[in-house]
């Protein structure tokens, strides 16, 4: 057995020891490993056109883990939170209702990755709230940016949760199907998914509430000593 083709985790180790470009390193430790392995450079190119169509849903995934984490070297946080700052009717819990209305019905239509904690909710949104939230308290204390990150992510978590159970092709939703069809019970997905509506829109109503009663104690907070 030739060990000529784990060159490639030599690469990934002292590139990442460097700090270089994590994109970079990995494509330089498939194209060494490659070229070790006796490949030439078309076969590289399919091997790494092959890999990116097998696993694209894990490839999605992962760049966009170095795309959100340049944006946010390059201020995407501060950007997010000027914008609200610099539009006076943006308040608390309009930005955080609108986010759960948007969120619940892209997830509804089955674009469960537009939101997301590490996607959305840390470069975006929380921001976006500590900012709007800094309107009526300029000083908020620690334990206060805590509880605004934390309702952010409770925000997309139930628009996501609530969401996708209206969605036909949702996993849940055929699985009920399924338990239904083995219980000799003929459903259609779309039948299972409309009963999700009520429940939807409790929710929606239900945050809805929590929000405005979330938002109202900023209003009275007072910068601690």
């Amino acid at each position: 057995m030739s060990w000529l083709p784990l060159a490639g985790i030599a690469v990934v180790i002292l590139g990442f020891a460097l700090r270089l470009n994590g994109a970079l390193v990995v494509v330089s430790a498939g194209v060494v490993t490659g070229f070790a392995a006796g490949m030439n450079v078309h076969e590289i190119l399919v091997a790494f056109g092959e890999g990116l169509r097998d696993n694209r849903f894990l490839a999605l995934f992962l760049l966009t883990l170095p795309v959100l984490g340049t944006l946010e070297n390059h201020g995407l946080r501060e950007h997010a939170a000027g914008w609200i700052a610099r539009r006076r009717t943006a308040g608390l819990f309009r930005v955080l209702l609108i986010y759960l209305g948007v969120r619940q019905l892209t997830a509804a239509l089955g674009l469960v990755s537009l939101g997301g904690q590490a996607q959305t909710v840390r470069p975006l949104l929380a921001p976006m709230a500590e900012a709007a939230a800094e309107r009526d308290c300029e000083d908020l204390s620690a334990q206060s940016r805590e509880d605004l990150r934390a309702m952010s992510a409770a925000t997309d978590n139930v628009g996501l949760f609530f969401g996708e159970d209206i969605f036909v092709a949702f996993g849940a939703v055929l699985l009920m199907q399924g338990v239904y069809a083995n219980q000799g019970i003929a459903l259609e997905p779309l039948e299972i998914a409309l009963w999700g509506l009520p429940t939807a829109v409790c929710a929606f109503l239900i945050h809805a509430w929590r929000l405005a009663r979330f938002s109202r104690r900023f209003r009275h907070e007072r910068p601690a000593p």
